[in-house]
């Protein structure tokens, strides 16, 4: 189905973010907010649901107070694109999991209701969007989260691509380390230097990697290896060949990525040593 595509001004089709947390601002409550930052400031969210098609769930670690913390999005696409951000251990992103992960068909639209509970908590209510029926899984701390998250990615990589009348997204199921921390692993590794990764990450409109497609990540981490490389060996092809071979050709082959690249540095490093 083509969707018409509406000519003149127009907002950048960026994401709206709605961040859960109950709260008051100018005597106005709220459970989720959108924030304004080049003002600062909490814009409250009056209506407590939202209605769409869940399209992605991602982890994105941010940095508060010097400190990572790990936050789930739930991307859903409706008259835009909503990203719903909650701390992964929140009550928020723990009773939309369970809810969501008794659904097996993601190309029919859900309602994501945020519920205000005791103590500031705020508890996520699923339901099927067409017959109004609320989803619900019974709580238990011996949960899985880890496993319930990749179990709702693998399927939403699965239906992506059927979801009716709305824009065609691009979903590709992510294990629970993210493209964020993948980056942040691997950084530390080569000694590559932070501003470097983040003048590279505002050069793509961007302020970090998951934001991005794998395949540019894939070309930053090689662009990081290589760039250590430089003085290890003589000649960048070289380097690149043993590099797909080490470390690409590995990884396709179910090695893991940081370990994979540990050994091909000490082994550029073997190398170089031998031919002093």
């Amino acid at each position: 189905m083509v969707t018409e595509i509406k000519l003149g001004l127009c907002n950048p089709p960026e994401p709206i973010y709605l961040y859960v947390n109950q709260g008051e601002v100018d005597g106005e409550s709220f459970v989720w907010y959108k924030f304004n930052i080049s003002q600062e400031k909490k814009i409250p969210v009056t209506q407590r649901a939202l209605t769409g098609y869940l399209s992605e769930l991602r982890l994105t670690t941010k940095e508060f107070k010097g400190k990572d913390n790990l936050k789930l999005d739930i991307v859903v696409s409706a008259d835009e694109l909503y990203v719903i951000r909650t701390g992964v251990e929140t009550n928020f992103a723990k009773s939309f999991l369970l809810a969501a992960s008794l659904v097996q068909d993601f190309s029919k639209p859900l309602i994501l209701a945020a519920t205000a509970g005791e103590e500031n908590t705020v508890f996520c209510n699923l339901y099927d969007a067409t017959t109004k029926t609320k989803i619900y899984r019974e709580w238990s701390r011996d949960w899985d989260w880890a496993t319930i998250i990749h179990d709702i990615q693998s399927l939403l990589g699965g239906t992506s691509s059927t979801i009716p009348s709305t824009p065609k997204l691009s979903v590709v199921p992510q294990p629970v380390t993210t493209q964020d921390l993948r980056v942040k692993n691997i950084r530390p590794l080569l000694n590559y230097p932070l501003d470097l990764v983040k003048e590279w990450l505002e050069f793509q409109n961007v302020d970090r990697p998951s934001l991005l497609d794998i395949s540019q990540i894939d070309e930053l981490i090689k662009s990081m290896c290589l760039a250590w490389a430089a003085d290890k060996c003589e000649g960048s092809n070289h380097a690149e060949s043993s590099y797909q071979k080490q470390v690409v050709d590995a990884v396709v082959s179910g090695a893991d990525e940081l370990t994979a690249i540990n050994a091909w540095m000490q082994q550029l490093q073997a190398t170089k040593a031998g031919a002093v």
